[in-house]
């Protein structure tokens, strides 16, 4: 007990530099949630606030392949581990920490919660407007610790794609989010449509109003619709965030994101 006390001490002193927390959250994988992470902390970069990132998604950790820093090694001074900067950003994952990129973590729930909570405590994450935390998907251990043991985390973004599958468990990781006592800061509908390179329409590939049935049901606002693009799969795979490198209808997307992070979570701050 006294090391646990002492951990919630020292990720409560980390947290004192560090304005803002947001979980990126989903109820299901493959919806992007990810990609929405990575770009969202780079789109918040390209509007001058300080961020880093955090990957608490131990058993599938892609954050850092996805922002392109894979070449960049933490190191420790004094005792504290120092994250790399990739494109101005401070980024922790476990697959900084493992021998080869493929090792599988087969780790139980205390050891999942021993090793977020030094990722917060144990790390010089210095003056931070920012910190995004990319969680696994579901409603499992890692959420729930960082949501335990975060005290001033300001809520989780839900990231959704348009399928009704994608939406019943998204629901999940609403209704999680709710009874831990945190804000659900909005919806981010991923795949949202594919605008045609030849004729311009827009295909609604996976379906269509999906963000927009949840956003109404449980009175959120639908912050973002990130369009459908192969360039973002191939961006991503090689470590360049579309909020940079993206086309102009993705790299907007993302900034406009951030925009309306920054409006509804400084407004309350």
């Amino acid at each position: 007990m006294a090391n646990l006390k002492e951990r919630k001490e020292k990720v409560s002193r980390k947290l004192e530099n560090i304005d803002n927390v947001i979980m990126v959250m989903s109820g299901k994988g493959g919806v992007g949630k990810t990609t929405v992470a990575v770009n969202l902390a780079v789109a918040l970069a390209l509007e001058g606030k300080k961020v880093g990132i955090l990957d608490v998604d131990l058993h599938g950790p892609d954050v850092v392949r996805m922002l392109g820093g894979r070449e960049a090694k933490v190191s420790a001074v004094g005792g504290e581990i120092l994250p790399p900067e990739v494109h101005g950003i401070k980024v922790i994952s476990i697959s900084q920490f493992l021998d080869n990129d493929n090792d599988a973590v087969i780790w139980r729930g205390p050891l999942k919660t021993g090793a977020i909570m030094q990722f917060i405590g144990d790390v010089a994450w210095g003056k931070l407007d920012y910190l995004i935390i990319d969680a696994p998907p579901g409603t499992g251990d890692e959420p729930l610790t960082v949501f335990q043991n975060v005290e001033k985390i300001k809520g989780a973004l839900i990231v959704t794609s348009p399928s009704i599958v994608s939406q019943d468990d998204v629901e999940r990781a609403i209704n999680f989010v709710i009874k831990m006592d945190k804000q659900v800061i909005g919806i981010v509908e991923n795949m949202s449509y594919f605008i045609c390179p030849n004729c311009k329409t827009k295909h609604f590939i996976f379906g269509e109003g999906g963000g927009s049935a949840l956003a109404e049901k449980y009175n959120l606002e639908l912050l973002a619709q990130i369009p459908l693009d192969s360039t973002v799969r191939e961006n991503m795979d090689a470590g360049k965030p579309v909020a940079y490198f993206g086309t102009p209808e993705v790299t907007s997307s993302y900034v406009n994101l951030a925009k309306k992070v920054i409006e509804k979570v400084e407004a309350v701050s």
